[in-house]
C-alpha cells in the first residue's frame, strides 16, 4: 500500500532512465492487472503542501488511455498534458519547460496510441469548427509518411498507425527545436525525451 507522494529529495535521486524505467515497469504491472494499491486519502493530504512528479507526460484527450492508469502511477507521481492528437504546440512547451526546469521532473514522454480519433479525422481531412485548426498541427506527420500501400484515409488502419506514429516523432522533434531550455537540459542529460504508443487491446505502451 503506498500511502505518501514522491518528496523533492527523492526526485532529486532519480535520472532520466530510473523515471523511465519505473514507468514503464508500471505499464507491465498494469498489462498484468497487477497495480499497486495506494492509499489516496493518505496521499491527497501530503499532497497539499507540494509536488515533485517524477515526468510529464503529453497524451491524447482519448478516455480510454487514463495516464496514471496505464502507467501505474499515484497522485504527485507525473505531470500531464492532455490534448486531442497529442502534438507540442507553445502552450504544451512552456508546460513541459516549467514541468523540467522549474518543478525539476526527469523525463518527458510522448503518448500517442492506437486507433487515434483525432489522427483518423486528419487522415480524412475532417472539416468541422474550431476542430479543422486543431488538425492542421497532425498535417506534417500525414505529409511525412507520404505514399503507401492502400487507401490513404482512416478506413486503412495500418495507414492512421503509420501516422500515429509519425506524429509522436515529430513531436518530439518539434520539442527540441522550439525550447532551447529543454533541448539544453536533454543535451546535459538532466532529462530525457522519449515517445511511445498505447495499444488499446493489450495495454501496453511500446517505446519508439
Amino acid at each position: 500500500m503506498i500511502n505518501k507522494i514522491i518528496t523533492k529529495e527523492e526526485q532529486s535521486k532519480l535520472t532520466p532512465e530510473m523515471v523511465l524505467s519505473d514507468l514503464m515497469e508500471g505499464n507491465k504491472r498494469y498489462i498484468k492487472d497487477d497495480s499497486h494499491e495506494r492509499d489516496y486519502n493518505a496521499q491527497k493530504t501530503m499532497a497539499v503542501t507540494g509536488q515533485s512528479p517524477k515526468a510529464i507526460v503529453l497524451s491524447c484527450v482519448d478516455s480510454r488511455v487514463p495516464v496514471e492508469t496505464v502507467f501505474d502511477q499515484g497522485l504527485g507521481d507525473v505531470f500531464v498534458a492532455r490534448i486531442a492528437g497529442n502534438f507540442a504546440n507553445s502552450d504544451i512547451i512552456g508546460s513541459m519547460e516549467f514541468a523540467c526546469g522549474i518543478a525539476g521532473s526527469k523525463l518527458i514522454f510522448v503518448l500517442g496510441h492506437e486507433s487515434c480519433g483525432a489522427i483518423s479525422a486528419a487522415c480524412d481531412q475532417v472539416k468541422f469548427g474550431t476542430m479543422t485548426a486543431m488538425l492542421d498541427n497532425i498535417q506534417p506527420a500525414i505529409e511525412a509518411i507520404g505514399d503507401i500501400e492502400g487507401e490513404q484515409s482512416s478506413k486503412n488502419k495500418a495507414y492512421v498507425q503509420s501516422v500515429v506514429i509519425k506524429n509522436v516523432e515529430l513531436t518530439i522533434d518539434k520539442i527540441r527545436k522550439n525550447s532551447p531550455v529543454l533541448q539544453k537540459l536533454e543535451d546535459s542529460g538532466v532529462i530525457k525525451i522519449v515517445g511511445g504508443v498505447y495499444y488499446l487491446k493489450s495495454g501496453e505502451i511500446k517505446l519508439i
